[in-house]
């Protein structure tokens, strides 16, 4: 039993990677290494508690909810170490940058994203970036669904309010 276990967490990791480390990154600002580590650990945190994994949510939710704690508490210790240590880089670098659109443009989306509170960014990222529906939202990241959309509701008023000055066809106005 605790091998087929085994095996399905092995399974599931080769087929979540790629989506967990682009969800880290956009959950920690933008920072490809950054992403990595959080992704990392929010796989091994997951393994080490695989045991109490109820079955009540799948498997993919639960583990969410573990990649949101874990860049939770990557954003905390980054701003502690910025605040009372050395600075972290300033400009995010996609870590699968697209071949199309300007890099400008898409920087300064991630850093929009990334400014926004962290209940709001966290409900944009899981929602419109990474495709969730709103109970699988509120499942991953513990808030109820009216919650995920109250979220939602102001971090499109605030992305929409910075960002005014672009044109949908990606021109500046």
């Amino acid at each position: 039993m605790e091998i087929d276990r085994e095996r399905a967490f092995a399974a599931f990791v080769t087929a979540h990677r790629d989506r967990a480390v682009g969800m880290a990154w956009r959950l920690v600002g933008g920072d490809g290494a950054a992403a990595e580590d959080v992704a990392q650990e929010a796989f091994a945190r997951a393994h080490r508690a695989l045991g109490s994994f109820r079955g009540e949510a799948s498997l993919s939710t639960w583990f969410y909810r573990i990649l949101v704690n874990e860049a939770q508490r990557h954003r905390r210790w980054r701003w502690v170490r910025e605040r009372f240590g050395g600075t972290m880089p300033d400009d995010p670098a996609d870590p699968a940058p697209s071949p199309a659109g300007d890099p400008a443009l898409r920087l300064r989306v991630a850093r929009a994203v990334a400014a926004l509170p962290r209940g709001q960014r966290e409900a944009f990222v899981l929602v419109h970036l990474e495709g969730l529906s709103l109970r699988e939202a509120a499942e991953a990241t513990g808030r109820a669904t009216g919650t995920i959309k109250s979220h939602l509701h102001r971090a499109v008023h605030a992305l929409r309010a910075q960002l005014a000055d672009i044109d949908p066809r990606g021109e500046k106005t």
